[in-house]
């Protein structure tokens, strides 16, 4: 209760931030605005200076609180509405939803909301948690961390994927259509989005919990084809990448948290940026584990070492050649 009583008092950004945003052109990406916000706010805590865990900790609370009315302000703005302002009285992930269509969500789309949150808070040493933790290692303040954290994230081999999973679900566009999409991606030799992944060689348990949610919500909303194009390309993909590579391949998170997203209206290209407002939680966690060495026996400076192998001048020679004969 305390928790949440924290994060209701934090979330608001100020005015400035406000008519900043409505100061980017409206075709600017998502998550660039969002690593833009994310310095900014730096400018407007009072405690960016104090480097007291207490102090860090705050900082971390604020930009649990302060991402998702960034991600649903700039939604409303691009789109010529005005921002919706926080309501103190909902929970996180109501208040989101609410921010962003400006009406009271309702209970079970929520609920769902809120466990996709929870399910992508944390996920050991990816790209954009060691880029914050790299970041925090320099003693710098937590939001140059975070916003480093949100520029790796941005990248097409980090962030993203469920977004690509969508759009590959609304390019195959019914039932129907799954069996011959598959053997056409296979055929050309390119990957099936949201099946695989970098470390689990099985289904990803938080595949599991969202499946049975992007199917109610599909109910829901009027639109279960999205969720019976995802079960059908699962059950495909998998036969097909078996028959023809040997091996088995498993749904990975992004897999079904798009169709969840996508029945709830929420706009492909804010997809990665909901990835931000669960991951944060996670990446706050990390930036106070590395500062305060509380998994290690003292803080340390990351400074990783390279070994040069072999001969490489790059893309021309090794010879030196004068400026005046360049």
């Amino acid at each position: 209760a305390a928790f949440k009583k924290r994060l209701s008092e934090e979330r608001y950004i100020p005015d400035e931030l406000i008519a900043a945003l409505k100061t980017r052109p409206s075709q600017s990406l998502p998550m660039d605005v969002l690593q833009a916000a994310a310095s900014m706010l730096a400018n407007h805590d009072n405690d960016l200076t104090d480097r007291t865990r207490e102090a860090v900790l705050r900082m971390g609370i604020r930009l649990i609180a302060k991402i998702p009315v960034v991600v649903a302000a700039w939604e409303r703005i691009r789109r010529g509405l005005p921002p919706v302002a926080p309501d103190p009285e909902l929970d996180h992930a109501d208040d989101f939803l609410y921010m962003l269509s400006g009406r009271k969500p309702d209970r079970e789309v929520a609920s769902f909301f809120d466990t996709a949150l929870v399910l992508h808070a944390e996920h050991s040493f990816n790209a954009s948690t060691f880029a914050a933790r790299q970041v925090a290692s320099t003693r710098a303040h937590i939001y140059a961390a975070i916003s480093a954290a949100i520029g790796s994230l941005s990248g097409e081999l980090h962030g993203g994927a469920n977004e690509r999973v969508m759009l590959m679900l609304l390019d195959i566009g019914s039932p129907d259509r799954v069996e011959a999409y598959v053997k056409k991606i296979l055929d050309e030799g390119r990957l099936i989005m949201g099946l695989g992944h970098a470390v689990y060689k099985t289904d990803d348990p938080r595949a599991h919990i969202l499946a049975p949610m992007s199917k109610r919500m599909g109910e829901t909303a009027g639109n279960k084809e999205w969720y019976e194009i995802s079960k059908i390309l699962e059950v495909k993909g998998k036969e097909a990448f078996k028959q023809r590579k040997g091996a088995d391949i498993y749904v990975n998170v992004d897999f079904y948290s798009a169709s969840l997203y996508y029945s709830m209206g929420i706009p492909v290209d804010l997809f990665t940026p909901l990835f931000v407002i669960s991951r944060v939680s996670g990446w706050v966690a990390h930036v106070l584990e590395e500062q305060f060495a509380e998994a290690a026996p003292k803080a340390a400076l990351y400074r990783p070492e390279s070994d040069y192998i072999g001969d490489y001048c790059g893309p021309d020679s090794c010879e030196f050649v004068p400026v005046d004969k360049r």
